[in-house]
């Protein structure tokens, strides 16, 4: 029984996944006239194969167990801000762990230039075993994350990014637009 509810929830996340993956695919279309004034710069193609390195994690609420996490993770973004990725990172107890996701980036926010924001939402896994209820949800390894950063752009193509991690901690990320 809990092996097939497990079947399941996998079944259903990877299902959630390939249909955004889907929607990313198909053509862009006008922004409807709410989302307008969160990025200032719709003409702007955002297309670009985003690549990220944090060497450093900040806890809230630090531990003895905590180790530093170490992340390394790509995403392509389409020219309207839409993006699908991943990321392999050493968890906070120094597990293995990765991150597939789909989300958004927006151009200088409130018109603050050379500021960005992302969210990001999917599927973690690898908080296993005493570790696994640090994350909340977490069936088997397998958990939900949404991830929201803000970064600033030092040129037009390498960036400094915080990313909040619930109630977690920050982590500091350097991160490079290559070119499509």
């Amino acid at each position: 029984m809990p092996e097939d509810r497990l079947l399941r929830s996998i079944v259903g996340w990877l299902m959630a996944i390939l249909l955004a993956l889907l929607a990313l695919a198909a053509p862009a279309h006008a922004e409807p006239d709410f989302l307008k004034g969160w990025d200032g710069r719709h003409d702007r193609d955002l297309s670009a194969t985003m690549l990220q390195i944090s060497p450093y994690t900040l806890h809230f609420s630090p531990s003895p167990d905590h180790q530093n996490v170490y992340l390394l993770g790509a995403a392509a973004v389409r020219a309207d801000g839409w993006m699908a990725g991943g990321a392999y990172f050493s968890n906070s107890f120094g597990q293995p762990t990765v991150y597939a996701f789909v989300g958004r980036k927006y151009l200088e926010p409130f018109g603050w230039e050379r500021v960005y924001w992302t969210w990001t939402a999917g599927i973690l896994y690898g908080y296993v075993d005493d570790y696994r209820d640090e994350v909340p949800f977490n069936v088997r390894g397998f958990s939900p994350g949404f991830v929201p950063t803000v970064g600033y752009m030092l040129t037009p193509r390498t960036s400094v990014q915080v990313a909040i991690l619930g109630t977690a901690g920050l982590m500091f990320s350097l991160v490079f637009d290559l070119a499509p």
